[in-house]
């Protein structure tokens, strides 16, 4: 049990420079006897109001370092505090504020919220047990109009798609992974390099990008980018909700439209995912 969706706004100054970290916090326990369950007994539960106010105490005293060290912070608390806690789940999630430039400046305490991926990390422990850490990135819309096929596929009498050596690609990504042992790790710094790693999987190179033969060649490419460049990552989730786009034909308006007229396909919609780790 805990609580869910618990969203606040955490402002640190220094000077008369603002820093800004607004999350969404969501805490579950499992306590050492499920008496509240069987008996109606209440004795060792603590109430989700509780575990709010907890979570915004501690956002007060220790601020927010990183996403990751603030869901490890509420971990410990609920470790080191209460004996009745043998098992405890922190999710935190970012909302995309960055400080605002004005003609290359930044701001000292203005932000712009760019809803470019959304962050997230996940920390879990058991009594006596390791702390296990989960970070990612989700809602991240990516696109490139050309450079992406799809051809050689199975094919039967169900089969009405035709092959195709130039489409554009696009999807929302969401890609979670899991540390080793945490020691002294930079997060932010290792979520922005993971981050750089998908967007170069992606695009392939600026001049020229790089050619996808399918949705799922694109996934595995990203997890292979991620594990040969991020060391401290040992499994690696991925899925690609696919965005499929109609070229508009307009042959009735007496044009000819060269894939530069395209309606998006809202519904249904492709799914590609993998989970890959280290041997």
């Amino acid at each position: 049990y805990g609580k869910n969706t618990i969203k606040f706004l955490r402002l640190h100054r220094e000077g008369k420079k603002h820093f800004v970290k607004e999350v969404e916090v969501c805490a579950h326990l499992r306590l050492t006897s499920p008496q509240e369950y069987l008996e109606g007994n209440n004795s060792l539960v603590i109430p989700t109001d509780t575990i709010k106010n907890i979570v915004l105490v501690l956002a007060k005293k220790n601020g927010i370092p990183s996403l990751e060290q603030f869901a490890i912070d509420i971990c410990n608390h609920f470790m080191t505090t209460f004996c009745q806690v043998a098992y405890v789940k922190t999710y935190v999630q970012e909302v995309p504020w960055q400080r605002l430039h004005e003609d290359g400046v930044p701001h000292i305490h203005s932000f712009i919220c760019v809803p470019d991926g959304i962050r997230f990390c996940e920390a879990e422990q058991c009594r006596n047990g390791p702390l296990v850490v989960f970070a990612g990135i989700k809602d991240l819309k990516l696109m490139k109009t050309t450079q992406s096929g799809f051809e050689g596929f199975y094919k039967n009498e169900h089969t009405t798609l035709p092959e195709r050596h130039d489409r554009i690609l696009c999807g929302e990504l969401f890609c979670k992974w899991s540390y080793g042992e945490c020691k002294d790790f930079d997060f932010d710094c290792i979520w922005k390099k993971i981050r750089e790693c998908i967007l170069e999987a992606f695009a392939g190179p600026p001049d020229c990008g790089e050619y996808s033969p399918s949705y799922q060649k694109t996934v595995n490419c990203i997890q292979m980018l991620v594990l040969s460049r991020v060391s401290q990552v040992q499994v690696i989730e991925v899925v690609l909700n696919n965005t499929f786009y109609n070229v508009v034909d307009m042959k009735n308006l007496g044009l000819n439209n060269d894939k530069e007229v395209l309606i998006p396909v809202e519904a249904p919609y492709g799914s590609c995912a993998c989970t890959l780790g280290r041997k």
